[in-house]
């Protein structure tokens, strides 16, 4: 393969940056002695900027993207590293997910100094979180406990906690081990417990969709098992219309062998007193009708109030 200069767009954050490395490494093991030389471009996002009031105040899903997505069209960039979390259901026309990375853990880690757990804090506790899903679901565990917003990079939530900001918060454990912090973990949430966001833990890489030569580039980093998984998560996020404004979790979880993939998802209202579930079960080529037919079942039970109740 001929050398060449690859644009790899990302946000600033010391996650986001590390994300962006496993991806340069992985390029250059696949490629070896001909791998592209790689250029990072740190694109600042609205989602960063905004740092004095929850994302699903300002707008929701797509904050930590766009100005990415933008960038990528415009040809600024080549590719862009993404949380697949953060990305939105619909992606802008042109661009396309050309593949994920090997997913990391997909729980989230429960941090404090003053319990081992959710279950030992002590009532009327405090945890931090500007995240909807695990506010709904703590309330849902601990009607006692009080919510109070914490927002930044993951290091921010770290130095708040200890400040004393509130007695305990929830990460995703994936954030924490690729940043070298998995020694801060108190505790691991199973995934019974609280349930995870649609994607979590997966990197997902963006080209423009005609971008042939990059997707050939990218194609021995994809993890079918990985993008299987996701594709049934994010086909139940798709159909609820969900955004970062609706307590929303789902994971899908695809046999060893391959051969079945079973499916959870969960909606909530934010104060965690209404919670709708259900599971399905599955062969793999059927994951987006999992997805699909998993969140219909949820909207009928729910009713076509629901979200707005819960907004």
């Amino acid at each position: 393969m001929q050398a060449l200069t690859i644009r790899i767009g990302t946000r600033g954050s010391p996650l986001a940056l590390a994300q962006t490395q496993e991806v340069r490494t992985r390029l250059q093991a696949a490629h070896g002695p001909g791998a592209p030389a790689i250029e990072v471009r740190v694109i600042k996002t609205s989602g960063d900027r905004i740092q004095d009031r929850p994302l699903s105040e300002a707008g929701g899903k797509g904050l930590f993207t766009k100005e990415i997505e933008e960038a990528l069209l415009a040809g600024e960039i080549d590719l862009a590293v993404h949380s697949m979390k953060d990305m939105p259901t619909v992606l802008p026309a042109g661009l396309t997910v050309a593949c994920l990375l090997p997913r990391e853990d997909v729980r989230d880690a429960f941090i404090s100094h003053k319990a081992r757990s959710l279950a030992e804090l002590p009532a009327g506790a405090t945890v931090g979180t500007s995240s909807l899903r695990r506010q709904a679901q703590v309330k849902r565990m601990r009607p006692d406990i009080t919510i109070v917003p914490l927002r930044g990079n993951v290091e921010t939530r770290l130095r708040k906690l200890e400040e004393g900001v509130a007695d305990a918060t929830l990460l995703a454990v994936a954030g924490l081990r690729r940043l070298g912090l998995a020694d801060r973990i108190t505790s691991i949430v199973p995934t019974r417990e609280i349930l995870p966001a649609v994607a979590q833990g997966a990197i997902g890489i963006e080209i423009r969709a005609a971008d042939f030569a990059t997707a050939q580039l990218l194609a021995p980093l994809n993890h079918q098992p990985t993008a299987i998984a996701v594709a049934a998560e994010r086909a139940f996020l798709a159909k609820l219309d969900g955004s970062c404004r609706t307590p929303i979790a789902g994971l899908a979880e695809l046999a060893q062998d391959g051969r079945r993939l079973a499916f959870r998802g969960m909606i909530l209202t934010p104060d965690g007193r209404q919670c709708h579930e259900t599971s399905r079960e599955g062969r793999p080529e059927e994951a987006i009708l999992m997805g699909e037919d998993a969140a219909a079942e949820l909207l009928a039970k729910a009713g076509p109030d629901f979200f707005g109740a819960s907004g």
